[in-house]
């Protein structure tokens, strides 16, 4: 039986677990399996930030503008965001080491690409298809997680570790791309190629070989969810600042009639690509909100400042880095112990703390980084402290309760349907705050105050969504008083 259709299990997402009493201990097989996993997610951070640094020389040398420089973000969020859920499922159904291995060497050879080109339209076309390997590397690494630690205390913990993965990565990109941009902006490209490699060495001799679960790639739902996601991606990252033209229209037309396809497709096959049962767990949809929001509001905060650190006050790229830094140190410091806290609080009490800690960090910035002579340490760093706080509470408990209560064949979906929400809030938030800071002479912060305002409504949403949960959970327990 998958996720008990008709016996949901919500009380293990959004309460307080006990942690078994005989554990067992982590041998050095398991060890390496966590740290292979956990190296491609170091890897997706990694890029991130390091790109997110290196967009203002992009820009300068390539002659792009704000508009087009969106698409060095976006591209990958496009291939990323269209095809993460066959990703998640290819995963489960052609094997996780074969899929996870294939993906990653598509993703080093895209980076080499990216920093040979001399065109910025090539250079967004090898970001799409870096995007379309992390589509399936990154619900593989997931899924190898969850199928191979126990579900409870033992996977909360597992998924606390693999967040320090990603928070070493994105703190390492941020000063690691400040050194590198310094020199040439091309090789913040060229340096995850080395990572690449040592991850695909490594889990060709780590990530054992499983026997693919049961069940056939449903063709049909592929090919019109991948179509109708990457039409409505580009949609979303295309419209705000162009306008309904004609292509604009065409993709719109073809997602409504893609997507409505894929659905009545999925109601019908015995072998789905996508059970749609599985969104009727409220905690589950809940989880994939509070990704939608962090990752939405975050990547459009972090574009922001990139740009008005660089552009605005004429910040170096180093500068800058080591500003944003600290974000990512607390996210490293503070992770390996979210697994604890999960086990004593539970999932949803974790996402309105984090939710909370965003807002604050988005409020505070507003306030106090558009002072004439800012001072770091008093208008800056408590933003990018709460930022990094958010993140250190919130993304092991979404991960958790995204995927908590799911069989083994059915993991790699809700890794990729989780992830796909975290892409597609990255997709529209930034399409559309990029709408709304483009055009301007960026000469103070008030030419970024529109896009700032958007983030921290997005934020707000979120936090709204979290509280909810407490709402809905704590009623029953009223009721029954």
């Amino acid at each position: 039986m998958t996720l008990t259709e008709a016996k949901p299990q919500p009380e293990t997402l959004t309460s307080p677990e006990t942690p078994a009493p005989h554990a067992r201990r982590w041998g050095p097989k398991l060890w390496a399996i966590l740290f292979v996993a956990g190296l491609a997610m170091f890897l997706d951070a990694l890029d991130v930030s390091m790109v997110g640094v290196a967009l203002p020389s992009i820009g300068g040398e390539l002659k792009l503008d704000t508009a087009s420089l969106q698409w060095i973000v976006n591209g990958y969020i496009l291939g990323y965001g269209g095809l993460l859920l066959l990703g998640g499922r290819a995963a489960d159904l052609l094997g996780r080491r074969k899929v996870f291995l294939t993906a990653l060497v598509v993703f080093g050879l895209a980076s080499l690409v990216g920093g040979l080109v001399e065109n910025g339209g090539l250079l967004i076309a090898t970001r799409i298809i870096k995007g379309v390997a992390a589509a399936f590397t990154a619900p593989a690494a997931l899924s190898i997680i969850t199928t191979t630690f126990k579900q409870g205390h033992e996977r909360n913990r597992a998924l606390s570790l693999f967040t320090v993965f990603g928070a070493t990565g994105y703190a390492s990109g941020l000063i690691v791309s400040g050194l590198l941009t310094g020199v040439n902006w091309r090789l913040t490209f060229f340096a995850p190629v080395a990572v690449v490699a040592a991850v695909v060495i490594a889990a060709y001799f780590v990530v054992p070989k499983t026997k693919p679960e049961s069940g056939t790639i449903d063709y049909a739902g592929a090919a019109t969810l991948t179509g109708g996601m990457l039409a409505a991606v580009y949609t979303i990252v295309t419209a705000p600042k162009a306008g309904f033209t004609p292509l604009v229209i065409v993709a719109v037309v073809a997602a409504v009639v893609l997507l409505t396809a894929f659905f009545a497709i999925e109601l019908k096959v015995r072998h789905p690509l996508v059970r749609l049962s599985i969104l009727k767990v409220s905690s589950i949809v809940r989880a994939n909100l509070a990704a939608l929001a962090i990752f939405g509001s975050y990547l459009s905060f972090q574009t922001i400042v990139s740009l008005y650190l660089q552009n605005t006050l004429h910040w170096g790229p180093l500068h800058m880095a080591l500003a944003l830094a600290p974000a990512g140190v607390i996210v490293a410091i503070l992770s390996p112990i979210a697994g604890k806290l999960i086990d004593r609080f539970g999932t949803a009490p974790m996402i309105v703390a984090a939710m909370t800690s965003f807002v604050a960090g988005y409020a505070w910035f507003i306030l106090r980084g558009g002072s004439p002579h800012p001072a770091y340490f008093t208008d800056y760093l408590p933003a990018f402290l709460l930022l990094g706080l958010g993140f250190a509470l919130g993304f092991s408990a979404v991960m958790v309760q995204a995927t908590d209560g799911i069989d083994d064949d059915e993991q790699g979906l809700a890794s990729g349907l989780v992830q796909t929400s975290g892409q597609i809030g990255g997709a529209v938030v930034l399409a559309v705050v990029t709408g709304l800071i483009s055009g301007t002479v960026a000469t103070n912060i008030g030419a970024y105050r529109p896009g700032l305002y958007m983030v921290t409504v997005v934020g707000v949403v979120g936090l709204v969504a979290a509280v909810s949960a407490l709402v809905v959970r704590r009623k029953p327990e009223l009721d029954a008083a």
